[in-house]
């Protein structure tokens, strides 16, 4: 057996060709099982796309980079479940392209913050976090409620969206742009955040 060892270890392409055969084992474990747990491939009841408002703000919640403090994926441990409520599960994020679960909570857990608060505390809360919660170390982000979402890409982005399965009807593409034109980004961040957690 320690000559067996020696020889593997001594002859650099046997190793690597041990390494992927073990690998190659590893994955096949976790990942066909997967390939046929119909639950990872449906939607909940409850679960529609986001709406061209909703889209919008989960983008600008990217691009603000609210994801880096906060996840928006409640394990099924014991705390986090008293914590933050039910469990999340694979159907409620059947639409979200990218996934936004995270794993660092610098600031709470959002999974099922819609409806929690209103749209006022939201306003507030984003443009000074320590008005409503004082010992908040969040930014502000009072620009806002200045700046006016962008009408240009909502349809593209529909019609993409569209292609990859998300059941977009084409008088709601063609209707994207109208339904935002006007709004501002603090709109639809809030729009956003009061729908987390309403798709269980």
């Amino acid at each position: 057996m320690l000559k067996l060892h020696r020889t593997i270890e001594s002859n650099s392409a046997l190793l690597i060709f041990g390494i992927l055969i073990v690998s190659s084992i590893g994955g096949f474990v976790q990942i066909v099982p997967n390939l046929f747990d119909e639950s990872l491939h449906k939607g909940t009841e409850n679960v529609k796309p986001y709406s061209a408002l909703q889209l919008t703000g989960r983008d600008i919640y990217i691009r603000e980079g609210c994801v880096g403090c906060h996840s928006q994926q409640i394990r099924p441990l014991v705390a986090e479940v008293m914590r933050y409520g039910e469990a999340s599960v694979s159907g409620e994020h059947i639409y979200d392209r990218p996934f936004l679960w995270g794993s660092k909570r610098t600031g709470p857990d959002l999974a099922r913050l819609g409806g929690k608060y209103s749209d006022k505390w939201h306003k507030l809360h984003l443009n000074d976090p320590r008005s409503v919660v004082p010992q908040s170390i969040m930014p502000a982000y009072p620009w806002l409620a200045k700046n006016k979402v962008s009408t240009k890409d909502i349809t593209a982005k529909l019609e993409l969206l569209q292609w990859y399965g998300h059941p977009y009807t084409d008088a709601e593409i063609k209707q994207a742009k109208q339904a935002i034109s006007g709004k501002t980004e603090l709109d639809a961040v809030i729009a956003y955040l009061q729908v987390l957690g309403t798709f269980r």
